[in-house]
């Protein structure tokens, strides 16, 4: 019988969300920079996911060495959350995004982000498997994410057409919401003898 823990399921649902909502407007993302932006250019659309991976590449291995350097889960977890919230405001930025540059920031601050998540997300993802179906667990997590984009990617293309670009970065921003909130709910599992309350209203209650 297949065995998957409670954490290793919640983050490919969580997994699942976020690439889901990546997987909308990415395929037709260069359409949206030719056709609204100042300044959009094919030219332009290489530069945006060069800067995109080139800035992903180059801050993963030092994000994901602080993580090993400080000690316990802990960090990961946060680090994990943290990231794919900042990832979530990005779309939401593209709202706004009138020149090219302003999308090559974007892609910047996504690019640390996501630098940020890919460690943590496979330290704590490799720590939770259950011995025995690490094979099977990791092609769950794969799995998840080439349905997610795949299906997501024809789905993108109807809302844009139809609908716009701007109810479909909204849809991306909650997408990736939803993603990063179901790795909270994880946390009292993570964690079972700590709270996720904030240390000053942890301090409150105990005055009281």
């Amino acid at each position: 019988m297949v065995k998957l823990n409670n954490i290793i399921v919640k983050m490919v649902v969580s997994d699942f969300f976020m690439w889901s909502g990546w997987g909308l407007v990415q395929p037709i993302f260069a359409i949206f920079i030719i056709n609204e932006i100042k300044g959009g250019t094919i030219e332009s659309i290489a530069f945006v996911t060069t800067i995109f991976f080139l800035t992903r590449a180059i801050f993963q291995p030092f994000l994901a060495n602080i993580l090993d350097v400080i000690k316990g889960e802990k960090d990961d977890f946060k680090a994990l959350v943290l990231a794919t919230y900042i990832i979530a405001i990005i779309p939401i930025g593209y709202l706004f995004a009138t020149h090219i540059w302003h999308i090559f920031l974007f892609e910047f601050i996504r690019g640390i982000a996501m630098a940020l998540v890919g460690p943590s997300w496979r330290a704590i993802y490799g720590r939770h498997i259950n011995k025995g179906w690490e094979a099977f667990s990791w092609g769950v997590s794969g799995t998840g994410v080439d349905i997610g984009f795949g299906i997501a990617a024809a789905i993108g293309g109807i809302i844009a057409s139809f609908m716009g670009f701007d109810i479909l970065f909204i849809m991306v921003g909650i997408l990736n919401i939803i993603a990063a909130t179901i790795l909270l709910s994880i946390f009292n599992k993570m964690f079972p003898k700590e709270s996720i309350a904030p240390e000053v209203l942890t301090n409150w209650k105990k005055a009281k």
